[in-house]
């Protein structure tokens, strides 16, 4: 865990996100700047600053990250008319806070390219 992480504070409880979903690796909560009527950030509770940090050890949590959130897009009743899954890395590609997360949206149609 990281101290001055945002999302370490919503992990050890010193910041109350909405949560969709909490078990011992992961937590989901909707974004408070939301980009779709369904926008929710999957995290996993350890601290990963970029995927650039990843490691083999990791590729469980990240497949954990991918299956949370088609269980949620399944919940939210956007499964079956489609979801969009997004991984930023790094400040260029828009990502804002340093702990790897991946934003789950639906509720609309998406377009391409995305931007």
């Amino acid at each position: 865990m990281s101290a001055e992480c945002l999302f370490c504070k919503m992990v050890s409880g010193k910041i109350k996100p909405n949560t969709v979903y909490e078990d011992s690796d992961v937590l989901a909560f909707r974004d408070i700047n939301p980009q779709a009527p369904v926008h929710i950030l999957v995290i996993p509770k350890k601290h990963i600053a970029t995927l650039n940090d990843l490691n083999q050890r990791d590729e469980d949590l990240v497949g954990k990250l991918i299956t949370t959130a088609a269980r949620i897009a399944k919940e939210s009743g956007v499964a079956e008319s489609g979801y969009r899954t997004v991984m930023n890395c790094n400040a260029d590609a828009g990502q804002s806070v340093f702990h790897v997360h991946l934003h789950l949206l639906g509720g609309r149609v998406m377009r391409w390219p995305p931007g």
